[in-house]
């Protein structure tokens, strides 16, 4: 059995990520909010809105986004809500707003429900036959002059499929869409430029590789775009400066910050500058390089099951997950389980065994891991 206490056999990046100290970098950064929050003094805003700051420019840093062009948000649902009731009255009206079958369910939900309150066709492109993911193909295939805005997933989490987003945009643009990025599956381990190619906006969370706190979201959205929005959720922050209280004179910030509405949310996006600073020391391509490596041999490990693989074969067509496929949701839910007092943490969706080894995962867990597998697959049989 692993100790769970060095997270040896984890491999639930695609939930929630770790790395080396972050239980020790969270509580130091929760103990001096506390420090400072509590303080009998008028400190408090200036090292919250600091702190704040600080996690914006390190997600900066992260995909390469201009000063003024990047703010929080709670989650990729509430990004897109926000961008979205922001933009033009009536710019999508009796047009389509396109996304896969494999994006995020949350924010498929979220665009269903908003279709009918503001008269857009909600276009789903369907699974590529015979895969279990949309081919950058078919999702052009449906892509037309009427689609006014599109949302591409980066790396799915039902098949951890990575999409090759050059052609996409390079389609988008001459189809005169807007085009937005879910990056949430990737960031913090693929490399990913919002400047290259240039999309509209941009969507993720600081949980998964990046390995912060849930509700440390982020929205960027590229400089021209940023004038013609008006975001519904305005307030005192939405303003050039937020202390400009004439209640007749209020003008939206000429940046990102017209979405910051209200008093700002900050405790989330202090709670992940810990591992936002960490992620900034790594050197991503050996982070990468090694993710590979493991993924290989969980591959090679699963094949010699005959367990069906569930994700892309090639190494460039995937994200940091691998899928496998087992009989049945009940042979997964027992998998997991036995795994799991063994010491090795992962996850199932229904009969989809996801496995996504990280920096604090040990390669030899791997070998632990199918060695339960195995047992457990032969239980099964006898």
């Amino acid at each position: 059995m692993l100790s769970n206490t060095n997270h040896g056999g984890y491999f639930l990046y695609h939930s929630i990520g770790m790395y080396p100290g972050k239980e020790e970098g969270l509580s130091a950064a929760m103990a001096e909010y506390a420090a400072a929050w509590s303080a009998p003094n008028d400190g408090q805003w200036g090292y919250v809105l600091g702190r704040r700051q600080e996690f914006i420019d390190l997600w900066r840093h992260e995909i390469n986004a201009p000063e003024g062009t990047l703010t929080t948000c709670e989650s990729v649902t509430d990004g897109l809500h926000r961008l979205i009731r922001a933009l033009p009255e009536g710019m999508l009206r009796d047009k389509r707003v396109l996304v896969a079958a494999d994006c995020f369910p949350s924010l498929h939900f979220l665009l269903a429900g908003l279709a009918p309150k503001l008269g857009f066709t909600l276009h789903t492109v369907p699974l590529s036959e015979g895969k279990a993911w949309v081919e950058a193909e078919d999702f052009i295939a449906h892509w037309g002059r009427d689609v006014a805005l599109a949302l591409i997933t980066l790396v799915t989490s039902t098949a951890s499929a990575r999409v090759d987003l050059a052609p996409l945009v390079a389609h988008g643009r001459e189809m005169g869409s807007l085009i937005g990025v879910d990056i949430t599956q990737a960031a913090g381990l693929l490399p990913f430029d919002a400047q290259e190619p240039k999309v509209d906006f941009v969507l993720s969370t600081s949980l998964k590789w990046i390995c912060g706190t849930s509700g440390a979201g982020i929205l960027y959205i590229d400089a021209p775009l940023i004038p013609s929005l008006n975001p519904e959720g305005r307030g005192w922050f939405s303003q050039d400066n937020p202390f400009s209280w004439d209640l007749d004179a209020f003008d939206y910030a000429p940046d990102i910050r017209r979405f910051d509405g209200g008093t700002p949310s900050a405790l989330a996006a202090l709670a992940s500058v810990p591992a936002l600073k960490w992620q900034a020391t790594q050197d991503r391509p050996q982070m990468l390089d090694r993710n590979r490596q493991m993924v290989e041999r969980i591959i090679a490990r699963a094949d010699a099951l005959d367990l069906p693989l569930h994700s892309p074969r090639d190494a460039g067509a995937r994200g940091g997950t691998v899928i496998l496929r087992l009989a049945d949701a009940e042979q997964a839910a027992a998998m997991v389980t036995a795994l799991g007092a063994e010491g090795f943490s992962v996850d199932c969706r229904s009969a989809l065994l996801r496995l996504s080894p990280g920096v604090v995962t040990r390669v030899d867990a791997i070998e632990g891991l199918f060695d339960v597998m195995a047992a457990q697959l032969k239980r099964r049989v006898a």
